[in-house]
């Protein structure tokens, strides 16, 4: 296992971070899957109050089981509108934790305008962030983000923040610049579950396979984010121990890509531009916003893996989540579309945008979910 510098908190962060999101079914499941990533090497485990169970069970283990000096725990809490909402969300993170000091506290989903308000007012929630940390119970303060490029950029300007846990894979690429701004800042840079958000990449569909021979999916994916120097850690977020064992060889290749590597990602977009010709969405974001409020570069980069890569169960996936995950995947549906053309002048591609939403629409609609966190 690699060890990287978390930016300006100085931790040295294995390359590979224990997600506790989807390992709930049972606390014992929980515990196997937490010592099977200890076992790797990984030394950075990171929660939330929004994940279930997961903050007590981990208080739970990290009392019971033998874990390493360096272990770094991580948790997350919404952002909060006043101070005194935030301290007392942090005094249920201790108390479930079991905990007298919490090494990293992200905000969790700084995702609007109307949150990034909230953590730049002086009574706002980072009062209360402040005063544990001068009280010694908090280490250092980071986000989580599921917002927009200009939302993200607008936390990093404010200079509160020492680390981002960002959404930014392969097959989504638009946070780039992001990268650059957090690196600039010191910033550690943490990257959101790439195996689940990142193209439901434990299940790939068979032409995917094939196309990334003799690769699988999941490796080119983390070899192509660990071969960045500016990324510090990736979530693996398993669900059963097994789910680790894909990822076991791949902790301590963080060089640069490979030839054969760069050949298999240089097939990948020979096969996107062939499949999808004149229809293919270059994610420029020219078209928003939309007067429906749809989220048209979203909806058609679904559509693009979709038809590119037969990515149809992680397009189903993503676009259930339009109309119901509110600030976490915010849009309405392409149905709504009503032919209107504000966008048809601002897109240098000229895509008939209209059309390409409701082909979107037929190929991906399904039974509406939630997400596991109402906030």
């Amino acid at each position: 296992m690699h060890y990287r510098r978390f930016g300006r908190t100085n931790f040295k962060l294995s390359v590979l971070s224990l997600g506790t999101m989807r390992a709930l079914d049972s606390e014992e499941i929980f515990c196997d899957t937490l010592s099977a990533g200890l076992a790797l090497g990984i030394n950075h485990i990171e929660t939330a109050q929004g994940y279930g169970t997961s903050e007590r069970w981990l208080g739970n283990f990290l009392h019971t089981a033998a874990v390493p000096n360096d272990l770094v725990i991580t948790t997350k809490i919404p952002p909060q509108p006043d101070a005194a909402t935030m301290a007392q969300r942090l005094e249920e993170s201790f108390e479930r934790l079991g905990l007298d000091y919490i090494h990293c506290l992200a905000i969790h989903g700084l995702n609007t305008p109307e949150h990034l308000e909230w953590i730049k007012v002086s009574e706002g929630c980072m009062a209360a962030v402040r005063q544990f940390q001068a009280a010694g119970r908090l280490g250092f303060v980071g986000f989580s983000t599921h917002g927009s490029r200009e939302v993200i950029e607008g936390a990093i300007a404010t200079n509160q923040f020492d680390f981002i846990n960002l959404h930014y894979y392969y097959f989504f690429q638009r946070h780039a610049p992001v990268l650059d701004l957090a690196t600039e800042r010191d910033m550690g840079i943490f990257i959101i579950s790439p195996g689940d958000k990142g193209g439901m990449l434990y299940t790939p569909p068979d032409l995917l396979r094939e196309l990334c021979a003799p690769f699988t999916p999941l490796e080119l994916t983390y070899r192509w984010l660990l071969a960045d120097p500016r990324i510090t850690t990736l979530s693996t977020g398993p669900a059963i121990p097994q789910e680790l064992d894909p990822l076991a060889a791949l902790g301590d290749r963080t060089q640069p890509l490979t030839a054969a590597e760069l050949a298999v990602l240089e097939r990948l977009s020979t096969q996107e531009l062939a499949a999808l010709g004149s229809d293919r969405c270059a994610q420029c974001y020219a078209c928003l916003p939309c007067p429906e409020a749809i989220h048209i570069p979203e909806v058609l980069r679904l559509r693009n893996l979709a038809v590119a890569y037969d990515m149809q169960p992680f397009g189903e996936y993503r676009y259930r989540m339009f109309e119901n995950a509110g600030h976490w995947f915010p849009g309405r549906k392409a149905n709504r579309c009503t032919d209107c053309g504000d966008c048809l002048p601002r897109c240098p591609e000229k895509l008939d945008i209209p059309t390409l939403l409701r082909d979107t629409h037929d190929r991906l609609q399904g039974p509406a979910r939630r997400r596991l966190w109402g906030d």
